[in-house]
């Protein structure tokens, strides 16, 4: 069976979408699309030359009886209401992240999901589809290095443009540490702080940059991750654990090493699409699997929830320069179901 995928929104990350399912995937294929520039969803589909309905409402997306499954790859502030919408039609959806714009939007998926009855939403966070990642995490799982007690960790861009501003550092940036983080130590957390180093004179005067997020998990295990997003160098993603007998690190990205003119050298990467290429098409591979043997298991709307409760927390602590505390409720029995 081919799974039928409606996309709703046909920007940059949609046409990736749109293209790895139709061209790099198996067992989906995309028949419905939906863009407020219709004209510009229908030239991309033609560049891409696949063939599918298009549409300027998301709704009729979601509504058609040819769409099998969601995919919301639209506008930030969307991205709750079409995610409900595909609830209510019973239909699962991947929505990319945020979630939602804020947590409270979150929790309105998640309540909206329980009732429901069966879990409908992966989030699309694509870390912890990384083989870097899953290979990290199973030192960690396998007690390779006993248990964690610090990580350092970093998130670094080449540059950033002048519409970034501080608080995107965490909603745009860190937000993928937020979950993968939580997904690595397989715990919440507690509290963070913000601590500000000296600003770097590739800003402007809308962004502090770096940045360093100080976080206290439950465990009490200690994190610490920079945000760098004008670092000039390239893009670079680091995380180290150090745990009671070891310490692990994330594999660095696969690269020739070169003796050249005199010196020794890998190349770093710039662009985080190529970074985590393969992620992507790994997760949304799990996603249509998943669909069509009737239980989602990749990101959930609850670590959608999560990640939105501690980069709220993050977003005062860089207000406040205090710790704050990150209060996640307990999570619910409905998504301890695998």
């Amino acid at each position: 069976m081919t799974l039928k995928l409606g996309v709703i929104g046909a920007g940059a990350i949609g046409q990736e979408h749109i293209r790895r399912c139709n061209n790099v995937l198996q067992g989906a294929k995309v028949v419905a699309v939906s863009d407020i520039n219709v004209d510009g969803a229908r030239a991309a589909l033609q560049r891409l030359n696949i063939e599918a309905e298009v549409y300027a409402d998301g709704h009729q997306v979601i509504q058609s009886p040819e769409v099998d499954a969601i995919l919301v790859t639209s506008w930030d502030p969307t991205h709750e209401e079409y995610t409900l919408a595909a609830i209510a039609a019973g239909k699962p959806v991947f929505c990319e992240k945020p979630l939602a714009l804020s947590a409270e939007g979150c929790r309105r998926v998640v309540d909206a999901e329980i009732k429901h009855g069966k879990r409908l939403v992966q989030v699309g966070f694509m870390r912890p589809y990384d083989a870097g990642y899953r290979a990290l995490k199973k030192v960690i799982t396998e007690g390779g290095i006993g248990e964690p007690l610090m990580l350092h960790c970093a998130h670094r861009n080449p540059a950033v443009p002048e519409s970034y501003t501080t608080d995107m550092a965490i909603t745009n940036t860190l937000i993928h540490e937020l979950d993968v983080l939580r997904w690595l130590t397989n715990d919440d957390y507690k509290s963070v702080q913000v601590v500000f180093p000296r600003v770097t004179s590739k800003s402007h005067a809308r962004l502090k940059d770096p940045q360093i997020v100080l976080f206290e998990t439950q465990k009490g295990v200690r994190i610490d991750v920079e945000i760098f997003v004008n670092c000039a160098y390239g893009y670079d993603i680091q995380c180290e654990v150090v745990g009671e007998t070891g310490i692990a690190r994330l594999p660095e990205p696969a690269s020739v090493q070169l003796r050249s003119e005199a010196k020794l050298s890998t190349t770093i990467l710039t662009d985080w699409k190529d970074r985590f290429i393969e992620a992507y098409d790994v997760e949304l591979q799990a996603f249509i699997n998943d669909v069509k043997a009737g239980q989602l298991t990749g990101p959930s709307a609850w670590d959608g929830f999560a990640a939105s409760v501690a980069a709220d927390a993050c977003l005062k602590a860089q207000q406040s320069g205090a710790i704050e505390p990150v209060e996640m409720p307990p999570r619910p029995a409905f998504y301890d179901k695998k």
